[in-house]
């Protein structure tokens, strides 16, 4: 055969294949083209010639594609909506609190324009460990607080109590700093913490044991950032929203390596730049919530596992929009293992990637003791990249089709989505023997009991 001949036959199947191959490779990688061509842009960066020929190629893709740059993206303002007028009520499922309590010790601490204590800070003075202290509802400006004492209750009363850091800050990290105890935080609103190091919080908790439940967390750097390892944090039906300092190290929420974080019924959104949810525990018990970047996010992962640990995540509905600035929805072990436990449940989550151009609903690093994803759907392109063991069962792809309204946001299954999301009467892999799905995820914040039996894959189940 002349040798010019094998020459084109050659060159042919390069044509053919090389197309082919980088495809598969691209789909095997689980990234953007706009990932891909933000880190080809890097890689020019100090090669003029190169710069000259492949950024305006890129720009054109880009164009097409409706592909934005990081750079763009992160040189893009980034709006926060003013709040709704204040006194929000208490959700559904948790009654509000009375004036009328009583403690042990008979210590009730009232503060309001028309209580005895008129401030917030004059409050963190005066009480003791075993205290009740009652926040009337309404606005407060650059009221901030340290908190010293070892057992305390902090409650906003007659509707939320509304904290505006107005450029005030406690010791220059957060509204309020809690040094070392045991608090419960109720109907509390924490907005807009900013210092001097870019990581100002609505709440910086030190050390102990910290339960949240019906707090707003909007328009600062973190919404809590804590970190001691002799620490537990309970977060239930709170929402956190326009979080962080845009410079990606600061995010909605924060938690260091604390030995145990439970968050159910709550609802994180539009994080500017960082992640909607980081959290460094030994356990964590992730249940019943709604990680929505939507549209005008610009978070990063909607949650991130930096350092593994043990994860249940159970009944939560997790979207990513467009605009993301990671094409990961869900991150684990990425920056090393920290604990002697590293195992993964993911069971009955909705998982909507709403970029187009594919993506990864979950990444995990090498090291990881084994992965259970059982009863998930999965929304949009991508798909799951696990170095290590998946056991995984019952885990569905479906068209936003089998949603009421996707493009709005709303997840529940219609007609079509019952019977493509429909289980198996062999539902395994529940952890711990418990119901599949006990209860269920209610917007904006909290959840509801769920009577029956769990028979659809996803987050929601229908309620009639």
């Amino acid at each position: 055969m002349p040798v010019m001949r094998i020459v084109k036959i050659v060159l042919v199947s390069v044509l053919i294949i090389s197309p082919i191959a980088g495809v598969m490779v691209y789909k095997n990688i689980g990234h953007t083209p706009g990932e891909l061509m933000d880190y080809c842009e890097r890689r020019l960066q100090g090669h003029p010639r190169l710069e000259s020929i492949m950024l305006p190629v890129f720009s054109g893709i880009r164009t097409l594609l409706r592909e934005p740059s990081l750079k763009a993206i992160n040189d893009t303002p980034f709006y926060v909506p003013p709040l709704k007028p204040s006194g929000v009520l208490n959700p559904v499922g948790r009654p509000g609190p009375t004036s009328n309590e009583t403690t042990a010790n008979g210590r009730i601490i009232k503060v309001g324009k028309f209580q005895p204590i008129k401030t917030i800070e004059a409050a963190a003075k005066i009480a003791v460990d075993g205290d009740i202290v009652q926040i009337e509802s309404g606005d407060y400006h650059g009221d901030v607080a340290v908190w010293r004492q070892k057992k305390l209750t902090l409650r906003g009363i007659n509707g939320n109590a509304r904290l505006y850091a107005d450029g005030e800050s406690a010791e220059a990290k957060a509204i309020w700093v809690i040094r070392d105890g045991d608090f419960d935080i109720e109907n509390i609103e924490f907005i807009g913490a900013r210092v001097y190091d870019n990581n100002g919080a609505g709440i910086r908790f030190e050390k102990g044991n910290l339960r949240v439940r019906n707090c707003l967390f909007y328009a600062n750097e973190n919404g809590i950032l804590a970190g001691s390892e002799n620490s537990n944090i309970q977060i239930e039906n709170s929402e956190f929203a326009y979080n962080g300092a845009g410079n990606g190290l600061s995010h909605n929420l924060y938690i260091g390596a604390v030995q145990s974080l439970t968050v159910t019924g709550s609802y994180f959104h539009h994080a500017n730049i960082g992640h909607l949810f980081k959290s460094r525990a030994r356990k964590n018990f992730i249940a019943y919530n709604r990680f929505s970047d939507q549209e005008g996010g610009r978070a990063s992962y909607e949650l991130d596992f930096p350092n593994g640990g043990i994860v249940e995540m159970r009944g939560n509905i997790v979207q990513q929009n467009r605009r993301t600035e990671n094409s990961t929805l869900i991150n684990y072990g990425e920056e090393g293992y920290r604990w002697e436990d590293n195992k993964l449940y993911i069971i009955n989550n909705t998982l909507v990637n709403d970029q187009p151009y594919g993506g990864a609903f979950l990444r995990v690093a090498a090291g990881a003791e084994f992965v259970i994803s059982t009863n998930n759907l999965l929304v949009g392109p991508g798909r799951y990249h696990i170095n290590d063991a998946l056991i995984a069962n019952n885990d569905m792809t479906v068209e936003k089709t089998a949603f009421i309204d996707a493009d709005n946001y709303d997840y529940q299954l219609n007609f079509l989505g019952k019977e493509l999301a429909l289980l198996p009467e062999d539902k395994t892999l529940a952890v711990n023997h418990e119901p599949i799905l006990a209860n269920q995820y209610v917007y904006p914040r909290g959840v509801v009991k769920l009577a029956g039996e769990t028979r659809y894959a996803g987050a929601l189940q229908p309620l009639q």
